[in-house]
């Protein structure tokens, strides 16, 4: 039986018969264009759905290029067939997943895909005109992924198209010589093509538009999608044979149904007049805590910890003249508690008994050493340039010791390394890392003689012990004062602090963001005994207003009795790190938490350098207190005590209220701390 078309291939009827179809569908479009408009004026009650369900139809206008002239093994036509086109029918149903105003999706269609069509015909070598008719048609599963680039209802998908063989034959037709009217009919040939794929692999892209059926006051919805897609040549051969290939252009419409869900409170789709919408001011709580007295001064004993690292300047492998370096004269009179004899520079500021610790960290390693002959030590130097750089700065070290220390060489081994084991600049970092790098040249001590080390601890990765000190604290952390702004994260971009004195002076204080602040009252008070201000907090909010909210603040200088002792220790933290470091458990836990007297106060305050981001590090410097804080209420709580009163603060890279400075790499490392302040209870 015959399979071909109703007109004649090339012929004006068939190519107005495509026409009318494409206008069809295009006025279709139009009309249900219009159907949305008016739909989309209703009242909304139910959300889009997510999932659709439906069926695709449309017409597949094919495009034949390549040759084809074997039709099957018994059959050759006399004259090869070139190119042709032809119509047929995409019917599929559908799957379709996409959250309302969403950008991404998922479509998967399958179903029946036909490729019919017909070649361009041919004259053969008896002068007979040759025509071919081919009923191609396929099951195709197409998966695609959904893109509505604008979160519309106009969307683009594009995906694979697995297709399997169902129909393949032909019909070919010969007419007569022309110059031999009388002859008799060539009759038609009709079969199946021989050597066909019986599955392909392909592509397509296309792009539709979702035209709601019904509105959004119902549940069940409906929406009408024409679509149009393109699937080009590569991968449609239908033969294993010649180089026959198929290009199709779909055109058609999806309907498609989904369920949405309930929206509480409806609103409408449409704004008939324009809304004044009056934005309240943001809701803050602005209070300050200021102290009943207000001490200036604390003696304390502060149990200091000591890294083990010597840092060295870039390009260089001498022992930078930051460091305290003594001659063979002066080791006699040596002593770790009367450092401050042992000073090459002038050192102020909060942070000058322990730099000055920590500058004579190469004295102190050999007093150790003379005090303790069965120790050793090895000498790990990092240096960018190679471990040959390396190995120069531990010998470097090493000549100090053993010639000021007389300390046999065979105690000190020396190792070169392009990184220290715990570096500063990580894989992938891109930011400030000149500063890491100054962190990354240096000297690690090493031992396994306990002696040498923090109580508790051996192995090469312990610290060296600590050291004691006695100072006078300047402001200590209960004197502060301060400023709560509850909400301020919500509602202010910034906000800062005006403190008006009795006389109309006014003291600027900020920007800050965090909701608590705290600073030292002498910072604000000077050198006047006592005083009343008036504190006006001032925030800018994220929409640009101005908030304003006062509150009075009196402050009263007071001196701490003479008697009133406060004990100090440190805990250091790696960079970026906020995770104690190990050792330091048993640390805080045998030695810190012992010393903890009966209802005293623990003040822990954590702090960063000024690498990275001032806000991840305020966070960091938190996160540090309350590791440690966790650490030591473990342990009293192991002890049977509850009666100690906790007070944590994390300071961030604030450097008014840095341990140390951050010019030099050794204070940077330092600031990487959370400090342990336990004081008293009130007599």
């Amino acid at each position: 039986m015959k399979a071909k078309t109703n007109f004649k291939k090339g012929s004006r009827m068939e190519w107005y018969h495509y026409t009318l179809q494409i206008k069809s569908l295009i006025l279709s479009v139009l009309i249900l264009t219009g159907i949305q408009t008016t739909l989309q004026a209703q009242e909304i009650q139910f959300t889009k759905p997510s999932w659709w369900f439906g069926a695709a139809a449309g017409a597949n206008f094919n495009y034949y290029s390549g040759s084809t002239q074997e039709l099957y093994s018994e059959f050759t036509a006399p004259a090869a067939f070139h190119n042709g086109y032809g119509l047929g029918l995409y019917l599929a149903p559908l799957l379709e997943f996409h959250r309302p105003d969403s950008r991404l999706g998922f479509m998967l269609q399958a179903g029946y895909d036909s490729r019919k069509g017909s070649f361009k015909r041919v004259w053969t070598p008896c002068d007979c005109l040759a025509d071919l008719f081919v009923d191609l048609s396929y099951i195709t599963v197409e998966p695609s992924l959904r893109l509505a680039p604008f979160k519309s209802n106009f969307y683009l998908y594009g995906g694979p198209r697995f297709a399997f063989n169902m129909a393949k034959s032909f019909t070919y037709e010969i007419g007569i010589n022309p110059d031999y009217p009388d002859q008799e009919a060539n009759p038609d040939v009709t079969g199946d093509f021989s050597k066909m794929n019986k599955s392909i692999f392909s592509m397509q892209i296309g792009a539709g538009y979702d035209i709601p059926l019904s509105s959004q006051n119902k549940q069940k919805q409906t929406v009408l999608s024409p679509f149009v897609s393109f699937q080009p040549y590569f991968g449609q051969d239908p033969r294993s044979i010649e180089t026959w290939n198929v290009t199709t252009l779909r055109v058609g419409a999806a309907l498609k149904f989904g369920r949405g869900h309930k929206i509480s409170a409806p609103a409408k789709a449409v704004v008939i007049a324009p809304v004044i919408v009056v934005v309240p001011d943001p809701e803050v709580k602005f209070s300050v805590i200021s102290p009943t007295n207000i001490p200036v001064a604390r003696r304390v004993r502060e149990t200091f910890p000591i890294r083990n690292y010597v840092f060295f300047d870039l390009g260089s492998t001498e022992i930078p003249d930051r460091y305290v370096l003594i001659t063979k004269d002066q080791v006699k009179d040596f002593r770790e508690d009367r450092l401050e004899v042992f000073t090459n520079r002038e050192l102020s500021g909060r942070s000058k008994r322990q730099l000055t610790v920590y500058y004579n960290i190469l004295n102190i390693l050999g007093d150790r050493m003379v005090r303790n002959p069965s120790s050793t030590i090895t000498l790990v130097g990092s240096s960018e340039k190679g471990p040959e750089d390396g190995m120069a700065m531990a010998g470097s070290v090493k000549r100090y010791i053993v010639g000021v220390f007389g300390i046999d060489a065979s105690r000190i081994k020396t190792e070169g390394r392009v990184k220290p084991k715990i570096p500063s600049e990580q894989p992938g970092g891109t930011k400030e890392l000149v500063l890491l790098r100054e962190g990354d040249r240096r000297v690690s001590v090493e031992s396994s003689s306990p002696a040498m080390l923090i109580e508790y601890q051996t192995g090469p990765d312990a610290p060296l012990a600590p050291v004691e000190i006695i100072g006078v604290q300047e402001a200590p952390l209960d004197s502060y004062l301060t400023f709560n702004v509850d909400g301020a994260k919500e509602a202010f971009s910034l906000w800062s602090l005006e403190i008006r004195d009795e006389k109309g002076t006014v003291q600027k204080i900020g920007p800050y963001s965090q909701e608590t602040v705290s600073i030292p009252g002498k910072s604000i008070l000077g050198a006047r005994p006592a005083s009343d201000f008036n504190v006006t907090m001032v925030g800018q909010t994220k929409s640009g207003k101005t908030v304003k909210k006062e509150a009075p603040l009196h402050i009263v200088l007071w001196t701490p009795p003479e008697n009133e002792e406060m004990l100090r220790f440190s805990v250091i933290f790696e960079f970026n790190d906020s995770q104690a470091i190990t050792i330091y458990d048993k640390f805080l836990t045998d030695i810190v938490t012992p010393k903890i007297p009966k209802s005293g106060t623990v003040i822990i305050h954590g702090h960063t350098d000024i690498i990275g981001d001032e806000a991840h590090n305020l966070e960091l410097s938190l996160a540090r207190a309350n590791e440690v804080r966790s650490i030591i209420e473990k342990a009293l709580s192991n002890a049977g005590r509850s009666d100690v009163k906790f007070e944590v603060y994390g300071f961030g890279e604030d450097e008014s209220l840095a341990p140390f400075e951050n010019k030099f790499v050794e204070g940077r490392f330092y600031n990487r701390t959370v400090i342990i302040d336990i004081i008293p209870a009130k007599k």
